[in-house]
């Protein structure tokens, strides 16, 4: 089914012109409770994995498998998302499992869905898990969103236009940064969907900011952001998308270089 965000209840960049310089795009995936299939996008779904390729192990955790968390076709990244030459799908793991510091270690790959030839299964998940860490299999249905920055925002700008936030939020009720800036839930691209301070991180081999690859979030929205963030479709259905429970409700964000070979990546992660 097709999701549709409904536009903003107020025209952000009349009210804020200081911010539409800053406009991005996002795919918001919208993951939804399903049966995909291992050729199929999803979130938390089977992986289109070479049968001679082994399958991903956690390297803090001696022979303890990873989890499939998401699986792209070049397709339902509309566009946005620029793919390695010769590849057009996007596979994304994680180990579940306790860590040192860090609530999961992903691992990032890309492939040519046609290459890949006979299909490994995927091992058990590994046990004992803590709850919310694997992601139930849920369809994905892309749509791309206009978004501004939330907590990215710049502090000396941010500090300028918060009496204007002010002023709206109490002659409206709307919230800039809950209902008018980044979009919510799991998505790929745009601005990550912090919950706390921001942290970039920079590539180790050429020093530049990494872009934004994968925002996975515990939900679709917060009580505050789905009063203007849940879809057409779903108004008065409860979503609870791939039944994550990461930190206290937070997220997993997957940055990545594009300019250096092997397109590397770095993980950050946070909660309320």
């Amino acid at each position: 089914m097709t999701r549709r965000t409904p536009p903003r209840p107020v025209d952000v960049e009349k009210l804020f012109p200081e911010v539409a310089p800053l406009r991005r795009q996002t795919v918001r995936l919208h993951p939804r409770a399903g049966r995909p299939t291992r050729r199929d996008s999803s979130v938390g779904g089977p992986l289109l994995w070479p049968e001679h390729q082994p399958w991903p192990q956690c390297p803090e955790h001696q022979g303890s498998p990873m989890v499939p968390v998401l699986q792209l076709h070049a397709a339902d990244a509309l566009g946005l998302v620029p793919f390695p030459q010769g590849c057009d799908l996007l596979q994304v793991l994680w180990c579940p499992r306790d860590h040192d510091g860090r609530w999961v270690v992903p691992e990032v790959h890309w492939r040519d869905a046609a290459a890949v030839g006979s299909v490994r299964e995927a091992p058990p998940v590994p046990v004992p898990v803590p709850y919310g860490r694997v992601p139930k299999p849920c369809a994905v249905h892309p749509e791309r969103a206009a978004e501004y920055p939330s907590w990215d925002l710049d502090e000396g700008l941010r500090e300028a236009l918060e009496p204007r936030f002010d002023l709206l939020e109490a002659e409206t009720g709307w919230v800039y940064h809950h209902q008018l800036s980044t979009a919510p839930g799991t998505k790929l691209g745009g601005y990550p969907g912090w919950c706390q301070d921001p942290d970039w991180p920079d590539c180790a081999g050429c020093g530049k900011r990494m872009d934004h690859l994968l925002t996975v979030q515990s939900s679709e929205a917060d009580a505050l952001s789905r009063l203007t963030w849940t879809p057409v479709e779903d108004r008065g259905t409860a979503c609870d998308g791939a039944g994550l429970k990461l930190g206290d409700m937070g997220g997993v964000y997957l940055f990545e270089c594009r300019t250096c070979p092997g397109r590397p990546y770095e993980d950050r992660f946070d909660c309320s």
